[in-house]
């Protein structure tokens, strides 16, 4: 099983190229940086679980220009989002940044992908907010058609362009992969119906197990192989990462990927703590080996 870290990408974290490259150097399997274009000022919408939502959402980077950096400074680690919110982002300029990415990188992109729970925030950058699962959608297959034709076009509902020329074309074939970050029936549902794979915040593990089933139960039921389902879970770690009885119980119950990432320390890798907080959680690295 991989073992990856997602850090809070600010100007205060640290030089992104020295932490890239030394996540590298630790052994883990993926870098990947989340996104939040824009935080409203004042705000109503509630966060989820209810928390106050920490100062530091509000100074995040780019994360395609981030991922950029990383991309130029290593050779082997993956680059993912987590989650991009393609709802704020145009589908043609989006496409290509990724695409140029994937090229840079040599084919080393992931997209986890999700439609946003800020209203103001997803209404602010342009989309309504009960719109968005459907600008989400449309966005995907938008790129993926961006991706793969050599005159794409698309007409939805909300995404409509006529044939264009939109290059580079990724490496990968088809593109990168895209994992729905969501949660809930709902999610299990759209992940069968329009991604490659399910990309999740982990609560409980049994939860995630129980989650896990639920969707190659459903994967089979709408014709698709389960086995070809990307499954990458957010965990919150533990002070030296996450233990070696939960890895296996991870891996037990399907999962490929699990990325660090937890409040506490997104607060200090915002604040400048980023590397020390890379090389204390590394040894799950090594008990990932052994799960």
């Amino acid at each position: 099983m991989d073992i990856g870290i997602m850090i809070a990408a600010t100007a205060q974290s640290g030089d992104i190229a020295e932490i890239a490259r030394e996540v590298e150097n630790l052994g883990y399997a993926s870098f990947f940086i989340p996104e939040h274009p824009v935080i409203p000022i004042g705000f109503k919408t509630t966060p989820p679980g209810g928390m106050e939502l920490p100062e530091h959402y509000g100074r995040w980077m780019d994360p395609f220009v981030a991922l950029g950096v990383a991309a130029a400074v290593t050779k082997r680690v993956k680059l993912g989002t987590g989650i991009c919110l393609l709802p704020e982002r145009e589908p043609i300029v989006t496409a290509k940044v990724i695409a140029t990415l994937d090229v840079i990188s040599r084919g080393r992109v992931v997209l986890g992908v999700g439609a946003g729970w800020l209203r103001e925030e997803t209404e602010v950058m342009g989309t309504q907010f009960v719109k968005r699962w459907k600008r989400l959608r449309e966005t995907t297959e938008a790129m993926r058609v961006l991706w793969t034709q050599q005159e794409p076009s698309y007409k939805g509902e909300l995404v409509n362009f006529p044939p264009v020329r939109c290059e580079p074309k990724p490496v990968q074939k088809g593109g990168p992969p895209v994992l729905l970050g969501a949660r809930g029936p709902k999610a299990l549902e759209r992940v069968v119906r329009s991604y490659d794979g399910w990309c999740p915040v982990v609560g409980k593990p049994e939860s995630f197990k129980r989650d896990i089933g639920a969707l190659r139960k459903l994967a089979s039921e709408r014709g698709r192989n389960p086995d070809q389902l990307q499954i990458i879970g957010f965990v919150a770690p533990g002070e030296d990462g996450i233990s070696l009885d939960n890895l296996k119980f991870f891996k037990d119950a399907g999962a490929q990927h699990l990325i660090m990432f937890s409040q506490k320390d997104a607060i200090k890798m915002a604040a400048g703590q980023t590397l020390e907080i890379v090389r204390r959680l590394a040894p799950t690295v090594e008990r990932a080996l052994h799960a």
